[in-house]
């Protein structure tokens, strides 16, 4: 029993579900079981069915996610073995990148700010990318067509985004004021907030 008690213990402080821990843990809700078993018995109270139907679920749930942990541990180790086995019973080195491999880690990675407030990570590859002459022609492109359509859009007034004539440039107030002036402050916060 000393024995059980210091594994157990062990069992706490190691990651993952020790044989121990499972052990105390389907010990643990067991003798939970039959308190509410008892408890049941002596009182006829509803309550004690829900709680036990509860601690039920709670006891298979713990014990599945066990046995599914256990199985994905055992797929990761039978995965290790056959990359041992395949590099030559050496563990696997990590392969150099070459130039436009996007690696996996974010130690390699960068943070690119595109347009205010806007972050992509890139990788130091793609930071390195050098523009051909056909990259540097489509570039050229895209920016003459871009230019022609903003001055065709100048030029012929409104762009379909500004308000006609007819149309107010200002938003409209809502048509209940008490109830607006609650949420957004009254008129006259408004207004020392302009004259400051």
């Amino acid at each position: 029993m000393a024995d059980f008690m210091v594994n157990l213990w062990d069992a706490v402080f190691t990651p993952g579900a020790t044989p121990t821990l499972l052990l105390a843990t389907n010990i643990t809700f067991a003798a939970l079981q039959l308190t509410l078993a008892a408890l049941l018995a002596l009182t006829y109270s509803i309550h004690f069915v829900i709680l036990s139907t509860l601690c039920a679920g709670l006891w298979w749930a713990i014990n599945w996610f066990a046995y599914e942990l256990q199985q994905a541990q055992q797929k990761e180790a039978e995965a290790e073995r056959i990359r041992k086995s395949r590099s030559g019973g050496s563990t696997p080195k990590k392969p150099v990148s070459q130039p436009g491999d996007v690696a996996d880690d974010e130690a390699t990675e960068t943070e690119v700010e595109t347009a205010p407030g806007v972050k992509v990570k890139v990788s130091h590859a793609e930071l390195d990318f050098q523009p051909s002459a056909k990259d540097e022609q489509i570039k050229s492109q895209i920016l003459d067509e871009v230019k022609s359509v903003s001055a065709s859009t100048t030029t012929a007034g409104t762009t379909g985004l500004q308000p006609s004539e007819g149309e107010s440039r200002y938003r409209k107030a809502p048509s209940d004021l008490s109830a607006s002036s609650n949420d957004f402050g009254t008129d006259s916060e408004w207004i020392k907030v302009d004259e400051e």
